[in-house]
């Protein structure tokens, strides 16, 4: 059995965890599986052996990132990896990045729908060049009613910071897989499979995953959205042989968070 690393998922203080798992479930108008506190992703990331969760939030408010990241610092242990946010609205941008290297966290955790920006508006230079080849970025991509992180946009930035370790959430873009195929596809950067193939036909996702690039795309959760048990069901219906699945499933991963 491969090891597994879930690349994409959340978890919420238990005070604000249902109205933040409810906000997520009616801004897609998806059923949300988990009850987006630590023990239940654990319990479910234990029984389908997973063997590491990357846990990231995002501050909606440039007054909640410190915050945000150091509760994510405080459950960066055992089995669990933490990211950081940042908002561009910050006034110490340079300051808080360092900040989340000395608390140990392994990358940053950008979802521009959510906290108010445009993917590449020109103020969200000062962030990427601040991140630079330091840390992987994971970003949002993709909304139905919104252009905030659009394959376009995702493509604009990666032009401009190809020093960027990105990694496009959902395939390169929830239910915008056909602009992700025009724009993203076989770029440099890497996919994260989160609420992506649950949602496609199998035999597009698994011609569109082949198509960038087996070595470049992560597997992920989107816990609360879906539990780890439900999600590889779905990864081992893909049109993919045993080789590709151990490299999506963990070893892709482990390169990017330079793991052994």
């Amino acid at each position: 059995m491969s090891k597994i690393i879930d690349f994409h998922a959340h978890a919420f203080p238990e005070a604000i965890a249902w109205k933040a798992v409810n906000h997520i479930g009616s801004h897609y108008t998806i059923k949300m599986y988990g009850k987006g506190i630590i023990a239940d992703l654990l319990e479910s990331a234990n029984k389908s052996g997973v063997d590491h969760v990357v846990i990231h939030s995002t501050a909606t408010k440039a007054s909640q990132v410190r915050n945000v990241n150091d509760w994510v610092a405080s459950h960066a242990k055992g089995k669990f990896i933490g990211f950081g946010t940042l908002h561009p609205d910050m006034d110490d941008i340079e300051g808080e990045f360092e900040r989340i290297i000395s608390l140990g966290l392994k990358g940053i955790k950008l979802h521009p729908d959510f906290q108010g920006f445009n993917a590449d508006d020109a103020k969200m230079d000062r962030i990427y060049s601040v991140i630079g080849n330091r840390l992987p970025l994971l970003i949002h991509a993709g909304d139905e009613n919104l252009d905030s992180s659009s394959p376009q946009r995702l493509s604009n930035v990666l032009e401009k910071f190809p020093e960027l370790t990105m990694v496009a959430a959902h395939l390169g873009g929830f239910k915008n897989w056909k602009e992700a195929l025009d724009c993203l596809i076989g770029k440099n950067l890497y996919l994260d499979t989160s609420s992506a193939i649950q949602y496609m036909d199998k035999s597009f996702a698994s011609k569109l995953i082949k198509a960038h690039g087996t070595d470049k795309v992560v597997f992920g959760t989107d816990y609360p959205s879906m539990y780890h048990e439900i999600e590889l069901e779905a990864f081992y219906k893909l049109d993919l042989n045993n080789k590709e699945k151990e490299d999506i499933l963990y070893n892709n991963a482990a390169k990017i968070l330079g793991l052994n």
